[in-house]
Formats: C-alpha cells, sequence, structure tokens
C-alpha cells in the first residue's frame, strides 16, 4: 500500500513539474492532481503494456519512436478523465511525456538509493 501512494505522490509531482514549466499544461486543485496521478498509473500499469504488444513491430520499425505516441495518449487519457486537467499542442504533450518520465525515473532512483543504504533486518531461521 505504501509503494502505491508513493508512486501515486511521484506521478502527482510529475504533473506538478509540467504544469510549472509548460503554458500548454493546465491542472488546477489538488483533486485534479491526484485524479490525474491516479489514471497515468493505472494507465501506465495496465493499458500501456497492452498497447505496447499489439504495435510492436511498428515500435521497433521507428526505434521506438510509436511508443511516444503511446506515453502521449497516456497522458491524454489522464487529461480526459481527471477534471480540472487539459494539455493543449502536440509538442506540449511530448514535453510532458519527457518530463513525466524525468520525474519518475529521478525519483525511483532516489528511493532505490536510499533503500539500498537502509540496513535489512536479519532474517529468521
Amino acid at each position: 500500500m505504501l509503494r502505491l501512494l508513493v508512486a501515486l505522490g511521484i506521478n502527482a509531482l510529475a504533473l506538478w513539474v509540467a504544469n510549472a514549466l509548460f503554458d500548454g499544461v493546465r491542472i488546477h486543485g489538488a483533486w485534479a492532481y491526484i485524479i490525474g496521478a491516479a489514471v497515468l498509473g493505472i494507465a501506465n500499469g495496465i493499458l500501456k503494456p497492452v498497447l505496447a504488444i499489439l504495435p510492436l513491430p511498428l515500435i521497433i520499425l521507428t526505434l521506438r519512436l510509436f511508443y511516444l505516441l503511446i506515453n502521449i495518449a497516456m497522458i491524454a487519457l489522464a487529461a480526459l478523465i481527471a477534471p480540472n486537467f487539459s494539455v493543449h499542442g502536440f509538442w506540449t504533450y511530448v514535453g510532458s511525456v519527457v518530463i513525466v518520465w524525468l520525474v519518475n525515473w529521478a525519483a525511483h532512483s532516489l528511493l532505490d538509493e536510499v533503500d539500498d543504504r537502509r540496513p535489512r533486518r536479519a532474517r529468521l531461521a
């Protein structure tokens, strides 16, 4: 449960950064961040793998450029479902995908580093 809440918080942070950097991203209110982050997490966990398997030859042929379109679709779905959340313009979608990826990568790398430094409890035999 804690892991799910951390992932939700990281996605909300990524959406906040995208909102702060791009004029075309408009997210107003805490519920918009929470619902947008939840939709993004669910879509990336369930829908994205299915959407990545179906056009796999196209993804390989375009050197993963088509995968970018799948990521754009995930953010578009979050914007469609979450209230007070909109993204305007193709390049704003592309920038938002890059920002969400960077924030998720940095946050998960930091959490892995902290987790590796934490001492493990001794196993009971």
